[in-house]
């Protein structure tokens, strides 16, 4: 089976999943640590070279106070999680922002845990226009100078983006890497994780017939 070097996901669905089972919505993000651990692990036993997890954005801390003290926290977590792991970490966000974690501030610069293994980003008060800011209309004209110019630029094309959640949309998730990346929406809730869910993505894509436009 043809596998992707590069995954992003994007865990949708948390605040309905918790007002499906009885809980107030800012509590369905400490669920889905444990779906996020599953993946890396899965992702580490097939050879996965890259692994984007989108956090939360700079539009997501809109919300109310109660959630965004929750999805902060989560995201918080799951780097210190993953940090005990095989894994070459990275944070991209508005760091200058008071939304951003001080926690994360060491992981704004790309660091290895363990043997290093997997490069693991995280989207964390992510938007995409803070992202593209520094591009002028000349930079379009090459795509080295996109990349050079971008704030992501240490993050590669992603190959195939999993939305978890039923949602048909983008959310801004790294615009610039992701433009031929194939897109595959699992029904279900994040915290409703399930390997299969994963495999069932990962055997869609090795159908897809990846050109690049060419």
């Amino acid at each position: 089976m043809r596998i992707p070097k590069h995954i992003g996901i994007i865990p949708d669905g948390n605040r309905r999943w918790a007002e499906k089972n009885g809980y107030s919505k800012e509590m369905g993000y400490s669920n889905g640590l444990n779906p996020g651990l599953e993946i890396f692990k899965l992702c580490e036993k097939i050879g996965i070279k890259e692994l984007t997890f989108y956090g939360f954005t700079v539009d997501n801390t809109k919300r109310p106070a109660l959630q965004k003290i929750a999805f902060t926290e989560a995201c918080v977590k799951a780097v210190k999680m993953l940090s005990k792991e095989n894994a070459s970490l990275l944070v991209i966000g508005n760091s200058d922002s008071p939304m951003f974690p001080k926690e994360l501030l060491p992981f704004t610069k790309r660091k290895d845990f363990g043997t290093g293994g997997i490069k693991v980003n995280f989207l964390v008060n992510y938007g995409w226009e803070w992202d593209v800011l520094g591009l002028s209309s000349s930079d379009a004209h090459s795509r080295k100078n996109v990349y050079e110019n971008i704030k992501s630029r240490d993050i590669s094309r992603v190959d195939l983006i999993i939305r978890w959640g039923g949602r048909r949309r983008l959310s801004g998730f790294l615009p610039i890497q992701s433009v031929y990346s194939d897109f595959y929406i699992v029904e279900e809730m994040w915290p409703d994780f399930d390997a299969n869910q994963f495999n069932s993505a990962l055997e869609w894509y090795s159908k897809q017939d990846v050109t690049l436009g060419g």
